[in-house]
């Protein structure tokens, strides 16, 4: 809840007339009690949860061919039926593990100094906690993730991940539900560290949770924002590792990929897709050579 009773005294307190974004703000939480505030973070989730993967479901069921080219592995398909039991899994995890966690976590944002009063941050200071929060989550993760690759911890907890060797957007939440409160750790970590405002720390959730059902959406395609982000990894890069499945001890990194690159987690992703690019340009040379054309896929080649 904000100190001002008016904008006048938010005005004053501040030493300048309030920013556009900044009399929003004042109208809509000026009485409302920072915890209440805080809780808006489960509508954001559901709704991300919800709503972001539509698109590429409604893509995937309807089977549209003008997205064929892009499906990473076009010979693997989900039924309707198959698509609604992912959302029905993910939606009972979130009301029963990711929505009461949001609840009782709140001292813990109290503890950090996540704030949410005024002034609101810049643009710059929220690119810059931002890219802090992604750093860190994704090198933390990295090693969670490794960790959760081993004989104990798949059997026991991520193998209900890898479920779906060829992901689709609803299944980036799906998980066991100690994967969900183990892997909340590296999300926690960036805000611990550079704490911000409510608003940033809302960014940096629904963004991070957008960026994962990118990765796991099942296809790659060539207009993506992500594909100008330095050592960004993206739906090809994750869907490998999801196709090797537990025996996968490749592609580990949640964003970027330069922790796979550094210790040599990447090797195998590297060697196949060299040889799928070798592959694809002798099959380009020859069916022009015979005046007609092939199209491989990267399943066709993992099939081989």
């Amino acid at each position: 809840m904000l100190p001002y009773q008016t904008l006048d005294e938010a005005s004053v307190a501040l030493g300048r007339n309030l920013t556009y974004a900044e009399t929003l703000w004042f109208h809509y939480s000026a009485r409302k009690s920072d915890y209440f505030l805080y809780c808006h973070t489960i509508l954001f989730l559901f709704f991300v949860f919800s709503a972001v993967p539509l698109p590429l479901v409604f893509i995937e069921l309807a089977r549209l061919a003008g997205f064929d080219r892009y499906k990473i592995q076009p010979k693997a398909r989900l039924s309707s039926a198959e698509v609604f039991r992912c959302y029905k899994d993910v939606m009972r995890m979130f009301f029963l593990v990711v929505g009461p966690l949001q609840l009782v976590s709140y001292p813990s944002i109290r503890m950090i100094g996540i704030r949410s009063g005024l002034p609101l941050p810049s643009g710059l200071e929220i690119f810059a906690q931002l890219l802090v929060y992604f750093m860190v989550e994704d090198y933390s993760n990295y090693w969670i993730h490794r960790f959760l690759h081993n004989k104990w911890g798949y059997e026991k907890i991520h193998r209900v991940h890898h479920e779906y060797t060829a992901p689709n957007g609803f299944a980036a939440p799906y998980a066991h539900w100690a994967e969900i409160l183990i892997l909340g750790i590296p999300s926690f970590l960036g805000p611990a560290m550079v704490p911000g405002h409510l608003v940033t720390f809302w960014l940096w959730i629904a963004l991070r949770q957008i960026e994962a059902i990118e990765t796991h959406s099942g296809y790659d395609f060539p207009w993506s924002p992500t594909k100008y982000i330095p050592f960004y990894g993206g739906a090809e890069y994750h869907d490998y590792h999801h196709y090797v499945g537990g025996q996968s001890q490749s592609n580990f990194a949640s964003v970027f990929t330069y922790c796979d690159y550094i210790y040599g987690t990447d090797k195998g992703y590297r060697y196949q897709k060299k040889l799928f690019e070798k592959l694809k340009g002798e099959l380009k040379t020859g069916g022009e050579q015979n005046g007609g054309s092939y199209h491989i896929s990267t399943q066709d080649l993992k099939s081989d």
